[in-house]
């Protein structure tokens, strides 16, 4: 069982919509603290955006949706297990 923290709640809201929102650019990666996950995501956006003509940022774009619908979705227990504890980096 997880260890119950307000701030969790608040994490898993914020990155949820983070997600949906502003998920090309790995902001959701963010708040969650993976940086390494988010920094790949920015690149590919960014760079691969560039030379593929926005291509991957529409990949990324729902890559960083199913992100957030999955975090949202998650019981509050069954998220900090996810994330916090077992530290799932990608999906």
């Amino acid at each position: 069982m997880a260890k119950l923290n307000p701030s969790h709640t608040t994490k898993q809201l914020l990155s949820g919509y983070c997600g949906i929102i502003f998920g090309a650019f790995g902001v959701h990666k963010f708040v969650l603290g993976y940086t390494p996950e988010a920094v790949i995501m920015l690149i590919v956006t960014v760079v691969g955006g560039y030379f593929t003509y926005g291509l991957t940022l529409i990949i990324m774009q729902i890559v960083g949706l199913i992100e957030g619908m999955i975090y949202l979705n998650k019981s509050h227990d069954e998220f900090v297990d996810t994330y916090f504890i077992n530290r799932q980096g990608w999906f």
